[in-house]
């Protein structure tokens, strides 16, 4: 059986078609939900690039080995070679191939980590170099439209190699997993003609998390804003064409994945292929007035579009939580048979529209800050309602059923005092599971098991 992993950066869970959320064109993922597993309710463990990736090579959460934010960044630990599940392929005589930037470690390549070969960024590069050396960008991380035709852009020049080596492997005959790692939509976003017209800006909704007081917030939220130099922004003028070529991106990353997934139904390797497709974590893209990812723990940045095509298993969709970097290598080590290490914090996917017994009533999600200083979140959430800890300022409570766009905190509100507890009980219990440092110190646990938290001058009259 053959493993194809397509893996986006910073796509939101209500941007892809199939969803039905937003009004976004993306014909071949929906022609390829048609025929998987869909997990409408698929979360990241930590929201920020390498750790997100770093998890997937190993199916730890990344808090366990203290891949806290970016490495590149500020220094922090990263998976280790012997953790990764692919060098268990490599050593079964799998091909294997890793394409795009690989973003888990500062001195270590694919190959540690068991992937024969690597087709980075730097043929794109070059290619630019070559034949547009006078190419300019503007906007900064509002983006604008390219000036690099579709057919040359980073979308497709990838999606091109993974054809290429799937028609490669094809003839080789032995199995195969090849991992393609896109940069998009990450801002600055920049679609290519015609994706870069393909929506009105004028159509496009504010996000329910549009317009946020930021009143009863922890103060990291409306600095991100000061930060990012996005306080005074408006929809009309600056975000809402923001997100017009976010979506653009979006579209054309479609016309390229598109690509890949026709070269495996080309060759006839559809039905002898699992193909999985997600994002690292998703993108604030205005929401709040902010933008990428950093410092909250908000549903636009942990909720994550997933699907999985697994030969034999009839289509459907699930509601059943499951965390993305944790249960995809979980999976993928089950139903590859490989052997199973004693260290994995996910769980085999379901595969079925049924929920199981056993699965999880609450996803865990973690942050540390990063940009402009670190700041600590960590997150628990139900069916209906959010928690956040935020370590060394006041705590939020959001009702997502009310209040989808989480703008009213409700941590004040006496009637919710007991959810509270029980949610910061819950949270504790998930932490230490997983070998979150922060929990490991008598001080630090009284604030979940024992409600030592004040609200702090947010909360003042």
């Amino acid at each position: 059986m053959n493993l194809l992993l397509i893996n986006a950066d910073q796509l939101r869970h209500d941007c892809v078609g199939y969803r039905g959320l937003r009004n976004v064109k993306t014909p071949a993922l929906d022609r390829f939900a048609a025929e998987s597993v869909v997990y409408r309710r698929a979360f990241t463990p930590l929201p920020v690039c390498a750790p997100a990736r770093q998890s997937i090579l190993c199916g730890r959460h990344p808090d366990s080995f203290g891949a806290q934010w970016n490495y590149d960044f500020m220094p922090t630990p990263t998976v280790q070679p012997e953790w990764s599940w692919v060098r268990q392929l490599e050593d079964r005589g799998y091909n294997t191939a890793y394409l795009g930037r690989f973003h888990v470690s500062p001195t270590l390549k694919p190959c540690d980590f068991g992937y024969r070969e690597w087709v980075s960024w730097a043929g794109h590069k070059q290619l630019l170099k070559d034949k547009y050396p006078d190419a300019q960008y503007t906007g900064g991380w509002l983006g604008c439209e390219s000036p690099i035709p579709v057919e040359d852009s980073g979308t497709h020049w990838m999606a091109d190699r993974a054809a290429e080596m799937i028609r490669k492997y094809a003839a080789d005959g032995k199995p195969w997993h090849i991992w393609v790692d896109y940069e998009e939509p990450h801002l600055p976003c920049r679609p290519s003609a015609p994706y870069s017209t393909m929506y009105d800006p004028k159509e496009i909704e504010p996000w329910a998390g549009f317009g946020d007081s930021f009143e009863h917030k922890p103060y990291i939220h409306k600095q991100q804003t000061l930060s990012w130099d996005t306080a005074s922004l408006t929809w009309e003028e600056h975000f809402a064409p923001m997100v017009a070529r976010y979506m653009g991106v979006i579209s054309q990353l479609d016309n390229a994945v598109g690509r890949i997934l026709d070269a495996l139904r080309e060759t006839g390797q559809l039905e002898n292929t699992i193909v999985a497709f997600t994002s690292d974590h998703g993108d604030m893209c205005g929401s709040h007035q902010m933008l990428d990812k950093h410092y909250v723990l908000y549903e636009d940045t942990i909720r994550v579009p997933m699907m999985v095509r697994v030969p034999g298993v009839e289509p459907c969709v699930t509601d059943e939580f499951v965390m993305n970097t944790l249960d995809l290598p979980a999976s993928f080590i089950d139903w590859l048979g490989l052997d199973r290490p004693e260290i994995l914090h996910g769980r085999t996917l379901p595969l079925s529209a049924e929920i199981r017994e056993d699965a999880r009533r609450h996803v865990v999600c973690t942050g540390n800050g990063q940009q402009f200083g670190l700041y600590s979140t960590r997150m628990i959430r139900d069916d209906r309602y959010k928690y956040v800890w935020n370590l060394t300022d006041v705590d939020e409570l959001y009702d997502l059923e009310s209040d989808p766009g989480e703008k009213v905190n409700l941590i004040a509100e006496e009637c919710h005092q007991a959810r509270i507890a029980d949610m910061r009980v819950k949270l504790f219990h998930e932490l230490k599971a997983h070998g979150d440092r922060f929990v490991g110190s008598d001080w630090i646990q009284r604030q979940l098991l024992h409600g030592k938290k004040h609200l702090g001058a947010s909360f003042e009259n």
